[in-house]
């Protein structure tokens, strides 16, 4: 694509959209009484338009049927969790009973390693990237700690090179071979929360089965967001959250993959619960667990139904869509038209005042730039917010900005530049 900076441009790339409708089904915030330009969709999706009718249609049955309400009514409670697994296995490149929607994503995290991760004196090394989301790094540092190891012995952390800000795939591959004969899980993001680099993960996995280990992944800011085939990739688990590139609601509900081949294992251990008993059983309330079908045995608790109104609510656009397939299209067009337009800033100063640390190789990362601010940061990112551009601030220098392609434009985006340019030359 050879993009241009001008309104004209960004405008006629919109017309040409066939996703440019998609935007509607949104709520953009306001600011000063316009929409904003909203670019934190790496944090928390916007809301759906209709996400609060699919709740009320909750609250109607809750009130009309009451306990009736899990059997009967338009979408019965008891299996609505099994009416996202179809979208969710095309998201994340799985099969439906690979998935199943529970919990929030560190409580989702614990209980994929109670399964997967069984350290003993030999084995009992984890990996995982360096600079990690921090809930992960508690997660897996407790993990450790829970089976007797000293985290600062058992958790390896892969750093990039002194000089660098990303981690380079064959350093990954290099560690979990160093390790090999002590490694019990590699356990990675899928795309790093500070840097938006999305990582090899079948290179990963491959390497992690090669070494005898376990792998499992967080896919919370890649779910929704970049092409995932985890049961290709014969990764063993994984987990992500649904409220950034998914769109189901501050604090919305997580999903757990577990590869089929560990469906047939009776000897791994699991945490158990009365909704992952198998269903057509369970209201006999025997006293012995028999697990469900594939994932849906680690689930625990009755379903939050709530949050499953919103999840249902937020796939159903992906399916209007016809998948990621078109997003990520329009994804790689929109973020390549953020980094052209900060490009041309930095070539007006002469020097290099944003620096972009998100690999620029596409197959590298999703919609998230990450900009290391020079000099007057945090002045920039103030200016950006007065001026009804929404992104996030992340110590000491780093602006992220992340055009989603449901429901930015290229006049947004090209906006956002203008705004970015202005307040470089204010500060």
């Amino acid at each position: 694509m050879n993009y241009e900076n001008t309104l004209q441009f960004a405008q006629q790339l919109d017309e040409q959209d066939p996703l440019k409708d998609f935007r509607s089904k949104f709520l953009m915030p306001k600011h000063n009484g316009k929409d904003a330009i909203y670019l934190c969709g790496n944090s928390l999706g916007l809301q759906p338009v209709n996400a609060q009718e699919c709740v009320n249609e909750i609250f109607d049955n809750w009130k009309n049927l009451a306990i009736e309400g899990f059997f009967t009514g338009g979408n019965p409670w008891l299996g609505l969790h099994k009416k996202l697994t179809h979208t969710l296995s095309n998201l994340l490149g799985a099969k439906s009973e690979e998935i199943t929607v529970m919990n929030s994503l560190t409580v989702n995290l614990h209980l994929m390693m109670v399964s997967f991760y069984k350290p003993d004196s030999k084995r009992y090394k984890i990996i995982m990237e360096g600079g990690a989301f921090p809930s992960d790094q508690y997660a897996i540092a407790s993990q450790a700690k829970f089976h007797g190891f000293d985290p600062k012995e058992s958790v390896i952390e892969v750093f990039p090179r002194e000089g660098e800000l990303t981690l380079r795939t064959e350093d990954i591959l290099e560690k979990i071979n160093e390790h090999r004969d002590e490694l019990a899980l590699v356990l990675f993001g899928g795309i790093n929360y500070y840097t938006g680099q999305f990582f090899d993960l079948a290179a990963v996995t491959r390497a992690a089965h090669d070494a005898g280990a376990i792998a499992g992944f967080d896919l919370a800011h890649a779910a929704g967001n970049v092409p995932l085939q985890l049961h290709d990739w014969d990764a063993d688990f994984a987990t992500w959250c649904s409220y950034k590139y998914m769109n189901s609601g501050p604090g919305g509900i997580s999903g757990v993959f577990v590869h089929e081949k560990h469906f047939s294992n009776t000897k791994l251990s699991r945490f158990e619960g009365w909704w992952g008993f198998r269903e057509d059983k369970r209201f006999t309330m025997p006293p012995t667990f028999e697990p469900d079908n594939g994932a849906a045995a680690w689930q625990l608790s009755t379903s939050p139904v709530m949050l499953l109104a919103l999840h249902k609510a937020a796939l159903g656009i992906f399916e209007e869509a016809g998948g990621l397939e078109p997003l990520r299209a329009k994804s790689i067009l929109l973020t390549g038209y953020l980094e052209f337009l900060i490009n041309l800033i930095n070539e007006e100063y002469g020097d290099e005042l944003f620096k972009i640390i998100t690999p620029k190789e596409k197959n590298e990362r999703g919609c998230q730039l990450s900009i290391v601010c020079k000099r007057d940061g945090k002045a920039i990112f103030n200016a950006l917010s007065e001026n009804g551009v929404i992104g996030d601030w992340r110590e000491p220098d780093v602006i992220r900005l992340s055009p989603v392609p449901l429901y930015n434009s290229f006049e947004q985006v090209f906006e956002a530049g203008r705004i970015l340019a202005a307040a470089a030359r204010k500060n």
